[in-house]
């Protein structure tokens, strides 16, 4: 069974553009933020990742798509959910919801690379995700 990790962020004024509504690469912010702490919950900092392993997750790919804006002082519900993973990579879901109802769909490949950005495998924790 996969799991779903959950995380809330509010909307705040920083995050708006000039029509008042979330600029769209927040979502892609919010989405990161929730992916941290996804790996956070299994005990892993992505900081000391780098310093102690010389491992790095990097975007290589990113599909969204904005169902619906969402607007300030909103409530956002971002929901992780690792689809699959091989060697080097991992494909996630993220959907972003508001009271429920889902405002976008973010789509995610994760390459694990060393220090100079060469891909390696992923490391043994990924399997435990």
């Amino acid at each position: 069974m996969t799991r779903i990790y959950k995380k809330s962020y509010r909307v705040y004024y920083e995050d708006t553009d000039a029509g008042g509504v979330v600029y769209y690469a927040n979502y892609l912010k919010f989405a990161e933020r929730a992916r941290t702490e996804m790996l956070r919950e299994h005990g892993i900092n992505q900081h000391d990742l780098a310093e102690t392993d010389n491992l790095y997750f990097v975007v290589r790919k990113t599909e969204l798509d904005i169902q619906k804006a969402a607007k300030l002082d909103d409530l956002l519900e971002i929901e992780t959910k690792l689809l699959k993973k091989s060697g080097a990579t991992m494909w996630l879901e993220q959907n972003i919801t508001f009271e429920k109802i889902k405002i976008c769909s973010i789509k995610v490949q994760l390459v694990a690379v060393n220090k100079n950005f060469k891909p390696c495998r992923l490391p043994e924790f990924c399997h435990n995700l």
